[in-house]
């Protein structure tokens, strides 16, 4: 599988990116996909999954970002508005196979900026 994120950009504090994710490989749609960043000097977090079982945010995103999937297409998007300076990291897709403990596949990283 190889994943290639997009989307990223310079964006004022207050305004909305969307980032997408595309996948290769035929069984994408069973595959948790999730979107991680890393802002400079801390360690990488995970930001939103979509799996089988539902979707999950961290709590500084829930109600700002929203994560979506397009299984036909192999894609994966992360809607992020009302962006605050602090979203400013590079952000990664990733995919995860069923069963895995962890994410196997990852993409290259797009990176968002978020000016006050």
């Amino acid at each position: 599988v190889q994943l290639q994120a997009s989307g990223g950009g310079l964006v004022q504090a207050g305004g909305s990116l969307r980032l997408s994710c595309a996948a290769t490989g035929r069984t994408f749609s069973s595959y948790e996909m999730g979107w991680y960043r890393q802002a400079p000097g801390k360690e990488r977090e995970l930001v939103a999954f979509s799996s089988g079982t539902g979707i999950y945010y961290i709590t500084s995103v829930k109600g700002r970002f929203t994560i979506s999937r397009d299984n036909a297409k192999n894609l994966v998007y992360l809607q992020m508005n009302s962006l605050k300076p602090e979203d400013t990291a590079i952000y990664y897709c990733a995919a995860k196979r069923p069963g895995s403990s962890r994410y196997d596949y990852w993409g290259q990283g797009t990176l968002v900026t978020v000016s006050s």
